[in-house]
């Protein structure tokens, strides 16, 4: 909120699960929930068919690092040629998807053809994929991330997230580059 300067009594605050969330603001019950740019505000433009404007974190400079592939350290010790193609392959994937979001959409749909509305599937990946990428790394293929950003998340996370300012550590604790093609 700090960086939108908007202050916490501009709004009131309802808490919920998600599909409470998404009845809300369909009803008109609520203005805006907090969610993923290409779930929530998806899925309100395919139920409302009325535009939705997804306000990014990222627009106001805030990347905390929100999604990733976790592996057990025991995995990564013994059997790191197994973790690397799985990399690969995913890496592959995640850039020919944001080179074609399109054909990666149709992909999805042939093989659920109940995953969504292809129109908004296609915005929804779209927005996925502008937030591959931070100027740190944005020439970068994707799953790469700056340990500058990992520790403005880790730092995020300490002053707001509930984690432990003992415990955070730095960058090269949570993440490791060394297994990305």
């Amino acid at each position: 909120l700090k960086k939108t300067g908007i202050k916490e009594t501009d709004f009131k605050t309802v808490a919920g699960d998600a599909q409470t969330k998404l009845n809300a603001v369909m009803n008109g019950q609520a203005d805006l929930l907090l969610g993923y740019v290409m779930d929530q505000a998806i899925k309100l433009q395919d139920a409302t068919q009325k535009p939705v404007y997804p306000i990014r974190f990222a627009d106001y400079g805030v990347n905390l690092i929100s999604s990733g592939i976790v592996a057990n350290t025991d995995t990564l010790k013994s059997k790191p040629e197994m973790v690397k193609r799985f990399l690969r392959a995913t890496t592959k994937a995640l850039a020919d998807a944001e080179k074609e979001p399109e054909a990666a959409v149709d992909a999805m749909l042939k093989a659920n053809s109940k995953a969504g509305v292809r129109e908004t599937l296609i915005i929804g990946l779209k927005q996925t994929t502008a937030l591959y990428h931070t100027k740190e790394t944005a020439k970068a293929p994707p799953l790469r991330v700056a340990m500058e950003n990992v520790g403005e998340s880790l730092n995020l996370l300490a002053e707001y997230g509930g984690l432990d300012p003992a415990t955070k550590g730095k960058p090269e604790d949570w993440v490791t580059l060394q297994y990305l093609p």
